[in-house]
């Protein structure tokens, strides 16, 4: 028999912290404020602050016509036909307005010439045709538009939340641990949500424009200082659309923390996993009251920002009346002084007020327009980056791996200042059971995490054939990986798809069947109504529950079914009975036939007959052995045996 190999501990506590670890407890809750932490989200301010630096007028008159163009791509990628169709929809309804206000002034000049009634209206009968026509067709083309902006808008968001979804799905697993990648998921997530006023609101800047441009040609005909009059009136207006979207947006950031407590607290009041104690401890109440509060608070930002913005926009009205006035103005002055015609002057008020109706739809579209185009920056970058944290590894493939290990690996989590796992050397072959023990946060699932290929270690490396995991094509890696967590995932599917997980093997049933028995899922399954055909979810998915214990069941059956070559279990049994944990350590050493196995438990009996029990401390390995060679460790030294007699004596 070898000796077991002892691991030097952890050093000794610091003479300060020991000092502060029996200073005087931390006041009551109820002085968190003035004494102790508060509750909010940590996230990531630098974004935010150039964003909102970059909600300015020039920034939106040049970025106004990228995200046109930006939204008409992601429209054309969404739908070609439909989105050519809303294109030559708005130029033929350009050139009809264009036409209209041409046929008016040809109607007023044939109306208000002399002759007899009936010949002037002869006169005028053409130029009329030609005006119904154009606004009976303008007519039909808004309709259309509107019915191919709603076809469109559906596919654009849906393709969006897709890719979203997908980048997400390809990001490393230490970006959840990343509290920026979580604000940028919701900010990416808020501009998918967004875009469903993406294409309404384009086209409505773009028949704004398309009005202005017709209408402001014939001004320009009639008399061309008109134009510029009018243009000078839209500046204040369009400040103060600016000056609006910069609240409403920084409104939302100044109220995220707010709203993501308002959200977790829903959760915790509501939801069923914790109704239980939510009734039992009578804390209902006191969360209520933190509820309130942070309500209160997103309620007097939300009402502070509706101040101001009512005051940006009563200036911005003021200002543009004086502008109109000046305008009109114009106008009176020009016809005083004959240097317009009656007719053109009455086309100039129809003209004018055209202009004035496209260019406040210019400014009121083109903010909202840029307000999404704030929110859809953020999915993009999300899409580019994945938060930041996308996968980027190597393409290579093996297909039966047999060795797996660990070299001085060593991994810290982002914003941790001590590593949960350090210096960790250890070999896992095909055919050996290793078993993980230790304390609570000695940093076995992390280890465990190390060796599945889901974290990347920030020290040392862990290899699979002597390959490192980076290099490695990260999919194919976890096709060969049996992995069970402590909490499993319930999956809304049919129990057969919550097995398999859409991925049937080639020899199908008897695969099935094996892992359903090794696992004691069988049993489970033969107590459903529709067998493996019954839905796993709540009953009101129309659905059947399970139990955790039956869950865990479920779990197990997964990784046994999968064509794994390394078999991972953190605390496989802490919801199974005795039965059922009594028959899956049975068949432990059969799956070890074929399959590394690393076994993660508290229950130091479940390893007595593991190949090699790994015992770790505060992130290192304290001592490591056969189960016979740790128990025969003095007591005062061997963890492992301090442990084992601790669980024999409860």
């Amino acid at each position: 028999m070898t000796q077991p190999t002892p691991v030097p501990s952890s050093p000794a506590v610091p003479a300060q912290a020991a000092r502060e670890s029996q200073a005087d407890p931390p006041e009551p809750a109820d002085r968190a404020g003035e004494s102790g932490q508060e509750l909010r989200y940590v996230g990531s301010a630098g974004d935010t602050e150039e964003a909102l630096r970059q909600v300015t007028t020039r920034a939106m008159a040049a970025r106004l016509p990228r995200l046109i163009a930006q939204a008409l791509r992601l429209a054309w990628a969404a739908d070609p036909r439909a989105s050519a169709a809303l294109l030559v929809c708005q130029v033929l309804a350009g050139i009809l307005e264009a036409f209209g206000l041409l046929a008016t002034t040809s109607t007023i000049t044939a109306v208000i010439s002399s002759g007899e009634i009936g010949d002037r209206l002869r006169d005028a009968a053409p130029s009329l045709v030609v005006l119904a026509a154009a606004v009976g067709l303008r007519a039909l083309l808004g309709v259309a538009v509107v019915a191919l902006s709603a076809r469109v808008t559906p596919r654009l968001t849906r393709e969006a939340e897709t890719l979203l979804l997908d980048a997400s799905a390809r990001a490393e697993l230490v970006a959840y641990d990343h509290p920026g990648f979580n604000n940028r998921w919701d900010s990416a997530d808020r501009g998918v949500q967004s875009m469903r006023g993406l294409i309404p609101q384009t086209q409505d800047v773009i028949a704004a424009c398309a009005s202005l441009a017709a209408a402001a040609t014939v001004l320009t005909v009639l008399h061309p200082v008109l134009l510029p009059l009018l243009l000078l009136g839209a500046v204040p207006r369009g400040l103060a659309a600016v000056r609006a979207a910069r609240i409403e947006y920084q409104t939302t950031i100044d109220t995220l923390n707010e709203r993501r407590i308002l959200g977790m607290m829903r959760w915790h009041i509501s939801d069923k996993h914790w109704a239980d104690q939510l009734r039992s401890s009578t804390i209902a109440p006191f969360l209520l009251d933190r509820y309130q509060r942070a309500s209160d608070r997103v309620q007097q930002v939300t009402q502070d920002a509706a101040w101001r913005t009512a005051k940006v926009g009563t200036l911005g009205a003021a200002a543009g009346g004086v502008a109109a006035g000046l305008v009109w103005g114009a106008v009176v002055f020009l016809l005083a002084t004959d240097r317009m015609s009656v007719a053109a002057a009455g086309t100039a008020v129809i003209g004018l007020r055209t202009v004035s109706t496209a260019l406040g739809g210019i400014v009121a579209s083109g903010s909202r327009l840029y307000s999404v185009g704030l929110y859809l920056d953020d999915w993009d970058l999300f899409l580019k980056e994945a938060g930041g944290h996308r996968m980027r590894r190597g393409s290579l493939v093996l297909k039966q791996p047999s060795a797996f290990r660990a070299e001085g690996a060593g991994f810290t989590y982002p914003g941790k200042d001590r590593a949960a796992v350090a210096g960790i050397d250890l070999d896992v072959p095909v055919g050996k059971v290793v078993a993980l023990v230790g304390e609570n946060g000695s940093g076995k699932s992390t280890l465990a995490k190390l060796l599945c290929g889901l974290y990347l270690p920030t020290e040392g490396r862990v290899t699979w054939d002597g390959h490192d995991v980076r290099e490695l094509d990260p999919h194919e890696l976890w096709a060969r990986l049996g992995y069970v967590p402590q909490e499993i995932a319930r999956w809304p599917l049919q129990a057969i798809d919550n097995v398999t997980l859409g991925q049937l093997r080639s020899e199908h049933e008897p695969e099935l069947s094996a892992a359903l028995a090794a696992s004691g899922t069988d049993q489970v399954v033969a107590e459903l109504k529709f067998g493996l055909s019954t839905l796993l979810a709540p009953d009101y998915w129309n659905g059947t529950g399970l139990s955790g214990g039956q869950w865990q069941r479920v779990g197990l059956a997964r990784a046994f079914y999968r064509d794994a070559r390394l078999l991972v279990l953190d605390e496989p049994t802490s919801a199974l009975d005795p039965r059922a944990e009594n028959r899956l350590f049975a068949s432990l050493r059969t799956l070890a036939t074929d399959r590394a196995v690393v076994l993660v438990t508290h229950r130091l009996a479940n390893v007595a007959k593991a190949d090699e029990i790994v015992v770790m401390e505060h992130g290192r390995v304290r001592e490591r052995g056969c189960c016979d060679e740790l128990l025969a460790m003095p007591r005062a030294t061997g963890l492992f045996r301090e442990l084992w007699e601790l669980q024999g004596e409860r």
